[in-house]
């Protein structure tokens, strides 16, 4: 997944963070077997290369949960 400034997420509360985070962490954890998406955000706090990782990932999510809230308008 390419790292692309642009796909910044602006995340409003602890609660919508943890629902982003439902969203991808069973993705996550099957692509990195032996690691959990809380491994991955503890090294996002000194680590480029996984803040930007975490970042496509929560990216990932807004889509989702975007998607997610179109159909829910459409049923």
């Amino acid at each position: 997944m390419p790292t692309d400034y642009r796909h910044h997420v602006d995340i409003a509360s602890e609660e919508e963070r943890s629902y982003l985070e439902s969203l991808i962490r069973e993705d996550y954890e099957r692509c990195h077997p032996c690691e959990t998406l809380e491994d991955l955000k503890r090294r996002a706090s000194f680590s480029k290369e996984d803040k930007g990782l975490l970042r496509d990932w929560m990216a990932v999510a807004a889509a989702r949960a975007a998607t997610d809230q179109a159909k829910a308008r459409h049923d």
